[in-house]
């Protein structure tokens, strides 16, 4: 633990200056941690560096265990075969060799900055004394709600963690232990309660205020939580106050707060960014001269297959598997999935998709070549085969002609990251509502969500209402986020993770990818990443990632490694 105490005692040695400095005069230029809360626009500006945590601004930090959530699972391969994937494969490909994999580690010690700065916040800001009683207490919430939301996000991926309740100097944790995964998830629901009781709702938010926490999204994400838990009575109960379906109407209802767009192709429009479908988003706003923005739409989007196309780095490519799981869905399939042998792009005006093509045609010299042998129409587009795993890339991160600002080749973009929004709370809503025999608001939840996409309701009940659900949320929302834990968390009928009957040597996406009835012919021809992904996956070690083994190291071993990694 020493590595994550020596991070926060450098981000407060370069943020404030000791009052108990062997000078006699404070450093002219730095803040003073005694004295720096002492107005309204400080402890503000102290808040914005705790939301600018969850990213901290770049992608390597933290997007690249989202990006790898969706590579461990069957919805996405890593993409990118003409580079080194050492950052990746070793847990991507279920090695059991990860737990000194860059990735991980970054995303742990980053996650652990952020819940330093929420602590911080939370334990200063009380002390304040601000005029606006009721802005101090909302300041505070919004820092537990982060701190909650980043502890999820650790113990989701790592099980039980280290709980750094308050700031701490690192000679007051040597020896700190992991707390089991009950507790850490009780300090998030409590921190997630306290948030929730606090909160403005959303609609209570002055518009300069926009993207701020709020009771609602509180609520969403400790919903949630309680759903990881299989804590069902408790998830349907937190659930409710937020979905129209549900027919609450208590004093704290958010039901009319909430709703969906009238369109799946909004959801993920930069034009649509805090939409009423929105809980909660990572905010960005582009500027091209500071280097800010979002990076996804650069990281994930097609390499060497024209400048047009985004010119992008290709990790984490859409499977052929997830692709064929939407059947007949094909309104959300054209707005998840930009396929090579496409006649269009969902968005792009023909105009603009014609200029994609031609550049397209000019970077792949054997453009007719492909696809004649792909069985593609002549005049398509083409994911070029020389550098990816597979012919499709994200359309969730990708931006349109139109949006893109006009130097759209640096990794930043305008579009904010989707985190919670309605449609995963209906069908999180739906899941409880199964899950305690009220099949009835089940389906009306889950019924809701298809209805948009012009998908015949589902009657079914019980099991079959159960799987059909759980099929929703994949295809709902597919690189969101959600399709790892989620089969990580679910069980099949035997009571076995249902991750185990996707992945292994008898694994459904294994033989799908590897049996020449069914694997993708593009796929298979580019080895560069093997098509046998997940072969190696063992129940016993891969429901969560290993420790860094450097917090292992560093901590003298009083922090434990998960089960089956060295």
């Amino acid at each position: 633990m020493k590595k994550i105490l020596s991070i926060i005692t450098v981000f407060a040695s370069l943020t404030f200056a000791s009052c108990e400095d062997f000078l006699t005069e404070e450093v002219r230029g730095k803040q003073n941690l005694d004295t720096y809360f002492s107005t309204a626009e400080e402890c503000q500006a102290y808040l914005t560096g705790c939301y600018q945590s969850i990213t901290f601004g770049d992608w390597w930090q933290t997007n690249t265990v989202w990006l790898l959530s969706e590579m461990c699972s069957d919805d996405a391969w890593m993409g990118n075969t003409s580079q080194d994937q050492t950052d990746y494969i070793s847990l991507a490909h279920y090695r059991g060799n990860g737990a000194s994999n860059g990735v991980i580690s970054n995303f742990w010690q980053y996650r652990y900055k952020g819940i330093a700065r929420c602590n911080v916040a939370i334990d200063r800001i009380p002390n304040a004394g601000l005029e606006d009683a009721a802005l101090q207490e909302r300041l505070i919430a919004e820092a537990r709600f982060l701190r909650g939301y980043f502890y999820f996000e650790l113990a989701r991926n790592f099980g039980g963690v280290p709980l750094l309740t308050h700031f701490m100097m690192p000679e007051e944790v040597i020896g700190i232990k992991r707390s089991s995964l009950e507790d850490t998830y009780k300090f998030i629901e409590d921190d997630l309660k306290a948030a929730a009781e606090i909160l403005p709702k959303r609609s209570e938010y002055a518009p300069a205020d926009l993207g701020r926490a709020t009771s609602g999204a509180a609520l969403g994400l400790l919903g949630k939580v309680y759903l990881y838990q299989e804590k069902w009575q408790e998830a349907h109960d937190v659930l409710q106050k937020l979905v129209k379906e549900s027919g609450y109407s208590g004093e704290d209802s958010q039901t009319d707060e909430y709703d969906l767009l009238p369109e799946f192709g909004q959801v993920w429009d930069c034009n649509h960014d805090n939409s009423i479908e929105s809980l909660f988003e990572v905010q960005y706003q582009y500027h091209e001269s500071l280097g800010v923005g979002g990076s996804l739409s650069t990281v994930t989007g097609a390499r060497n297959s024209g400048a047009a196309l985004g010119d992008g780095w290709c990790w984490c490519q859409p499977t052929a598997n997830l692709e064929a799981a939407y059947g007949e869905d094909d309104i959300r399939r054209q707005w998840t999935i930009i396929s090579s042998g496409c006649t269009e792009i969902v968005g792009e005006t023909a105009e603009d998709f014609a200029k994609i093509l031609k550049d397209n045609k000019g970077t792949i010299t054997d453009h007719a070549k492909l696809a004649e042998q792909y069985g593609w129409y002549p005049n398509c587009l083409i994911i070029n085969p020389v550098a990816h795993k597979s012919g499709r890339i994200i359309r969730k991160y990708y931006i349109p002609l139109n949006d893109r600002p006009e130097n759209f080749y640096q990794t930043k973009s305008p579009l904010n990251h989707r985190i919670l929004r309605y449609a995963d709370v209906l069908l999180m809503y739906a899941e409880a509502c199964n899950e305690l025999g009220d099949d009835t608001h089940a389906q009306a939840a889950l019924n809701k969500v298809r209805n948009r996409v012009n998908l015949a309701p589902v009657t079914s009940t019980g099991t079959a209402l159960r799987d059909a659900i759980r099929h929703e949320r994949r295809l709902e929302l597919a690189f969101e986020q959600n399709r790892l834990y989620d089969i990580r968390r679910w069980k099949d009928d035997s009571g076995t993770p249902l991750i185990a009957s996707i992945l292994g040597p008898n694994g459904s996406f294994v033989r799908w990818n590897t049996e020449e009835a069914t694997r993708d012919p593009f796929e298979w021809n580019n080895q560069g990443e093997d098509s046998n992904k997940g072969i190696s996956f063992d129940v016993n070690r891969d429901l969560i990632f290993p420790i860094p083994l450097y917090e292992i190291t560093m901590s003298g071993g009083s922090i434990e490694q998960n089960p089956g990694w060295n």
